[in-house]
């Protein structure tokens, strides 16, 4: 039986969140996930998305790699397309977790908090005492919204995380704000559902990623030596940043170049026939936008305006733990950030011992693949090898008890 100080919480029910419960299980490390499962994906999700990432690279890790996207697919009645459609993405990590990690607990972590152990008040006022914790909340607080919308509300711009029905403006005249994949695509989406749609960018193009996808289908030699299975970065860069433990020990310099090329806005080619009939207007920013009646007027800084009936703003998001209210304040005080991102360090622990960050949270730690479905293979391994020479050296020898017991609950208020 598994006590307090060895019990591990993981905070959210994402591919990140599932992948490293699979890992740690089949470390036989007692743990427990807590939230709905790919909650955030669902509920922001809009209809007509296609996967950004590759097929190969869109698997949630496990241990024994049993539950990929293939082994999904071959118990289908069909084969799917390619890009992969995003319910069927929703749907198998569904199917993933349903056998890997079985027992989730859907209540929602109000606060995590630290004395002596970690204590995590439920939803429903429970709380329960853990050894160690991990965070594995995802994107969903982090939308960035630039100054210059902020006197819009939310009837009048929305980030483009917030588009999950593109129907809901056919009809009206929409400004996209960017020209990353969030962006273009959600043009492609809300300019089909019958809008019409203008986008505005501060580049002077889109970039379009074709160059390296007809590289890729040509030759398989090219490509396994320029492209990680990992699929993120550009040629050669791809290599680089699919070793995050070879790239956090780069020199910062570097590895802020490193990310940001893999990561700089651009759309997949797929999408220039679906955005052909889009207004684009490049090398343009807006200096102010205010409600004009029921619409809004956008001033450019070369001077025109636009009036559109609604703003979406395709503008990415920026990690900031403050924003993060499962991290109570004994804990937000303590931790060591840079510019809102938690320092981690072996096994993507905090300055906080047992306190683990997962996902976008380890970006500026470990490398641009952990913002991508892909980087769960390298996080799920480390963060369980880990913890397992740590906590104890008998770790593969503890009972993994059933889900109701391996917690300990201390109070309920």
């Amino acid at each position: 039986m598994s006590t307090p100080d060895q019990d591990i919480a993981i905070v959210g029910a994402g591919p990140y969140g599932l992948s490293v419960a699979a890992h740690l299980r089949a470390s036989g490390l007692p743990v427990r996930v807590f939230g709905p499962v790919m909650s955030f994906w669902e509920q922001h999700m809009p209809k007509g998305m296609l996967v950004r990432s590759a097929w190969s690279a869109s698997s949630i890790s496990d241990p024994q790699e049993r539950f990929s996207l293939d082994a999904y697919e071959a118990e289908q009645p069909r084969p799917f397309s390619r890009p992969l459609p995003g319910e069927e993405l929703s749907r198998y990590a569904h199917w993933f977790q349903e056998r890997a990690v079985p027992d989730v607990d859907e209540r929602l972590v109000s606060t995590v908090e630290q004395d002596g152990s970690f204590s995590l008040t439920m939803e429903d006022g429970e709380r329960l005492a853990a050894g160690r914790v991990v965070i594995a909340t995802g994107l969903g607080r982090f939308a960035h919204r630039p100054a210059q919308f902020s006197e819009l509300g939310d009837e009048l711009a929305t980030h483009s995380v917030d588009v999950p029905e593109p129907a809901r403006f056919a009809g009206q005249s929409i400004a996209i704000i960017g020209c990353g994949q969030s962006a273009v695509e959600t043009a492609a989406l809300v300019r089909e559902a019958g809008a019409e749609v203008e986008l505005i960018a501060r580049d002077s193009a889109i970039r379009w990623l074709i160059r390296g996808e007809r590289l890729r289908g040509i030759d398989p030699i090219l490509r396994h030596l320029l492209y990680a299975p990992t699929d993120v970065g550009p040629a050669g860069v791809s290599r680089l940043v699919a070793m995050p433990n070879l790239f956090r020990r780069l020199p910062r310099e570097l590895q802020d170049r490193l990310a940001y090329r893999s990561i700089r806005p651009a759309a997949k080619g797929w999408l220039l026939d679906r955005t052909a009939d889009v207004e684009m207007t490049f090398s343009r920013q807006v200096s102010e936008a205010t409600p004009d009646g029921d619409g809004v007027l956008l001033a450019l800084d070369d001077g025109s305006q636009r009036r559109v009936d609604h703003v979406i703003l395709g503008t990415g998001y920026r990690v900031d733990v403050a924003k993060e209210s499962v991290i109570g304040d004994s804990l937000q005080r303590r931790l060591q950030l840079h510019d809102g991102y938690p320092i981690l360090q072996a096994g993507f622990e905090s300055s906080i011992p047992g306190l683990h960050f997962v996902g976008a949270y380890s970006a500026w730690s470990f490398g641009p693949i952990m913002r991508f479905v892909s980087g769960t293979g390298f996080t799920g391994r480390d963060l369980a090898k880990h913890i397992a020479q740590v906590q104890s050296p008998h770790a593969n020898q503890i009972e993994t008890s059933p889900a109701g017991s391996l917690f300990h609950a201390t109070t309920r208020d």
